[in-house]
């Protein structure tokens, strides 16, 4: 037989593979990816947490050993205490507190009140007294300041 009248028929490509329904790879990674991203959001959020008690730590201890007046001692405390509740609670929650708003703020983390009733009230009078604080009232706000820093690494 002549090949011309073979009985043969033209290829036939096959259809072109589609896009739907994608391999199980690219549902892996659809899947992975924010899994991964909110893992890292995570980390690190707890990395610098865990980096502001350590530094506040360390700045409470010089706090306590330096050799400042009274004056500078506790306002060095005014300002570590704010700086960490501003980096642990939200800025707009913390930054603006002032007077008996911001100790009841930091007595909100402690069993009892003892910002707004006790040692701790030196932080809203120092401005407004007459003489500066006592060695035992800046021991006892030092005290005050490592169980509010506890506290907050335990919520």
């Amino acid at each position: 037989m002549p090949p011309t009248e073979l009985p043969l028929k033209d290829l036939h490509l096959p259809e072109a593979i589609g896009w739907f329904p994608p391999a199980i790879g690219w549902w892996l990674v659809l899947v992975l990816i924010p899994v991964l991203m909110m893992l890292v959001y995570w980390c690190y959020k707890r990395i610098t947490r865990n980096t502001a008690f350590k530094t506040a730590k360390t700045m409470l201890v010089t706090i306590k050993n330096s050799t400042l007046a009274n004056t500078h001692k506790l306002a060095e405390l005014s300002v570590l205490l704010r700086r960490v509740a501003i980096s642990v609670a939200p800025r707009g929650q913390t930054a603006g507190l002032t007077g008996q708003a911001w100790l009841a703020f930091l007595d909100s983390a402690l069993k009892d009140t003892p910002f707004t009733t006790g040692a701790g009230r030196c932080l809203a009078d120092a401005p407004y007294r007459q003489s500066a604080p006592s060695e035992l009232e800046i021991f006892q706000l030092i005290s005050l300041c490592e169980d509010w820093l506890n506290a907050q690494k335990k919520s």
